[in-house]
This record gives structure tokens, sequence and C-alpha cells, in this order.
């Protein structure tokens, strides 16, 4: 039976409301907190420390943090941009897109452990793992690398790092590391898999170069749910030599190339009235702006096949167009209408996120024909029954949500 980990891709340490998530689920028994060195600009990190505060030592050693780190995005990709003059050659960058520059190398490695440790006010990290290192291998595939080039090519890289993790190890800096990939659980056959079988050697190699009698290699994560299950022949290989498995991403699950969100949500009915009474005082010539987007949200609110699109949708157009029609408006007008439209906003959210789990419980009958309960609960529960799994990492970033997910350990 799998135990369940914190999850904190979208955890910030500015949201008292993630704070309060955390320091209620080490309340509750939570033995592991996911996280990484990318993980909303190192605010998720912050937000662990920020939780941790509230507790003694001895509570604070019942909690394994396991971080990350690879990617090179946000502040720490200005600052290296600013600065590339003073890092040597083998940090081995990946240059993936313009926003997104990644790095495995010992050097970065342990630069991004001091951040680390700094951000979560710890003087060791339980586990550290190298964050998909398969970008390598993603970037060597659009230069037209040969498959068995670019592998020899990230085995080197992996090994590097390991002598790295090793060191660190050895440093009493953390006290174990391994990988997460989203590549362990590709298909063998495609050019993205990253064959993992040699990884042990490649471990108990940097051991012995760094004079640790035995390697430290503890970890792998990857994505396992209950649409994309090719992740378990990596888990029971790992489960085999005594290497725990944390599993994440769910309840986000990808098939076909199209995202689904497997969960069930409730029919919003407070959403039309939140609806009506911002029409209402939009129905102005200086609001017409406004009054034609709710229009248009309203139309498309059925539209979306996935719920994360919403986001990207929100935040990419929708909050730029109402920033920019209200400019002119009264400062007092301003904040009625911006509290007003952030209510509207959390209802839309909700009633976007009813009609998706409405689709996906169409769309996806063959997998959910004999679950009786919710969407989230078969999901999970198809992972807890995998003896191969240690740890179902779950994204709890409210109190509520702490409490959903762990009344589901039964």
């Amino acid at each position: 039976m799998s135990n369940f980990a914190f999850g904190t891709y979208r955890v910030s340490d500015i949201n008292p409301q993630h704070i309060e998530a955390l320091k209620e689920a080490i309340e509750s028994g939570i033995t592991m907190i996911d996280t990484s060195s990318n993980y909303m600009d190192g605010g998720a990190e912050r937000a662990i420390a920020l939780a941790f505060r509230e507790f003694d030592k001895s509570k604070r050693d019942e909690v394994e943090i396991v971080s990350k780190f690879g990617y090179i995005q946000g502040t720490a990709l200005a600052e290296f941009k600013e600065n590339s003059h003073t890092f040597k050659e083998d940090i081995e960058i990946v240059r993936f897109a313009d926003d997104c520059y990644h790095s495995i190398s010992e050097n970065f490695l342990r630069s991004e452990l001091s951040k680390s440790l700094k951000r979560l006010e710890m003087q060791k990290i339980d586990c550290y793992l190298i964050h998909n290192p398969e970008y390598y291998i993603l970037d060597a595939i659009k230069q037209g690398i040969s498959r068995d080039d670019r592998l020899d090519e990230m085995y080197k890289r992996i090994e590097r790092a390991f002598v790295g993790l090793e060191k660190e190890v050895k440093n009493g800096r953390i006290n174990s590391y391994g990988i997460s990939s989203n590549s362990f659980s590709a298909l063998q056959n495609s050019d993205e898999f990253l064959p993992y079988k040699d990884l042990i050697v490649l471990a108990q190699n940097a051991a012995d170069e760094v004079g640790n009698e035995k390697n430290s290699f503890s970890t792998i994560e990857l994505p396992i749910n209950l649409l994309e299950t090719e992740g378990l022949r990596c888990a029971m290989w790992a489960h085999e030599n005594e290497i725990r498995v944390l599993a994440n991403r769910p309840l986000n699950a990808k098939i076909q190339n199209k995202m689904f969100r497997l969960a069930d949500y409730e029919e919003n009915g407070a959403y039309y009235s939140s609806f009506n009474e911002l029409m209402e005082i939009c129905e102005t010539e200086a609001l017409e702006p406004i009054y034609n987007l709710l229009e248009q949200l309203d139309d498309y609110k059925h539209k979306f096949s996935w719920i994360g699109d919403l986001d990207i949708f929100l935040y990419q157009q929708v909050i730029p167009h109402i920033e920019k029609s209200m400019r002119n408006i009264d400062d007092a007008l301003k904040e009625e209408l911006f509290t007003l439209i952030d209510k509207y906003l959390w209802e839309y959210k909700k009633i976007v996120a009813y009609e998706c789990s409405r689709k996906t419980r169409i769309e996806l009958n063959e997998f959910f024909s004999g679950c009786s309960s919710s969407m989230q609960e078969c999901s999970i529960d198809f992972l807890m029954q995998k003896k191969s799994i240690n740890y179902i990492i779950v994204g709890m970033r409210k109190p509520i949500y702490v409490h959903q997910i762990l009344s589901l350990n039964r």
C-alpha cells in the first residue's frame, strides 16, 4: 500500500493558503514533501521553510524532503544570462528554449544544492534528484544526433552527476539521491525513452570513484496514472532492486497527446448569480469591452477539453484584456470591479472544471466503467494497489485537499 507525498509543483511562499496546507499536512502525519529548485521560481522551497518554522526539530525529522535540480528558469535563467561569462564550460548547458535551459553538471548541482538548502533553511536535504535529465536527449534529437551517440553521452553526463551527488552524500549535505524523469514512462521503442537498467552500475561507479563503500542511489520519480501505465515497467524494476518509486501526475493524465484531469467536480450553481451581477455592472459604454468578454467567456465555458488549458487562457489572454480595459476607470469603481471579477473568475474556474470532468467521464468511459466512486478516488486506488509504488505525489494547495487525500489512505 502506497503512502502520499505532498507535491509542491504550484506552491508559493506568497500564498498563505499554501503555507496553511503544508502545515496541516505536516500536523496530519504526512511523511514526505516533494519539491524542486524551479517550482514557483524557488517559492515552493521557501514555503516549506515557512511551514516548518511552526514545528520543533522532532516533527521536522518525521518528514522527508525530496528536492531536485536541473532546470534553469525564471530568476536563475536571468542571472545565468547576465553572468554567463563566469560559468565554466563544463556546466554542459542544454539551451532547450529561450525560457528554459537545463544542466546536470557537477558544478551546477553544487551551486543549486546550496541555494536550495538556503531557501529550505536546512543543513541537509534527505533526497536530491536529478530533474528530467532527458532534456539532453530531447535536444540531441533536434540536432540529429544518432540514438547510440546521444545515449552514450547521456550516460556519461548522468555518471558525472552521480559523482557529484556521491560527494554531497560524503560531505553530509544530502542523505541519498536519484532521478526524476518523464522519460522513464515513455515506450521503450520511443526516441525519448531513457533506459534505466544501467543506472545502478553508474551509481556504483560513482561511489567507487568518490571512495564511498556503497552507492546512495535510492529513488526514482516518474509519471504513472490510470491512463499512463508504461511507467509500471520501470517501477517494477526499481522495486526488484530495492529502489523506491515516487509516482507523480496521478490525476493529470495524457493519452494520444491529449490531457485529462482524472477528477469529478460538482456543478456550480453560484456561477450564474456571480455572472449576472457582473454583467449588470458592466452594461455601460465605458465597460463594454469587459461586458463583451464576459459574454464570450460564458459561451466558451463548455469548450475547454482540459482544465489545465483554462489557467493558460486566463493568464495569457483574459486577465491582460481586463487590465487594459480598466485603465481609464475611476479608482473607486475599479476596486469594486476587481473584487467582483476575482469572485467571478473563481466561480468560472469551478464551472469549467465541472464541464471538463463531465466530458472526461464520457470520453474515458472504458477506464471508469467499473468505477462507483469519484474518478479521483478510483485513480488513486489504482496506484495504491501497486506494490512497486512507494509514494504517490499529490498537489494539496488547500487544507481541505490535505484531508480529502489523506482520507483515501485507508
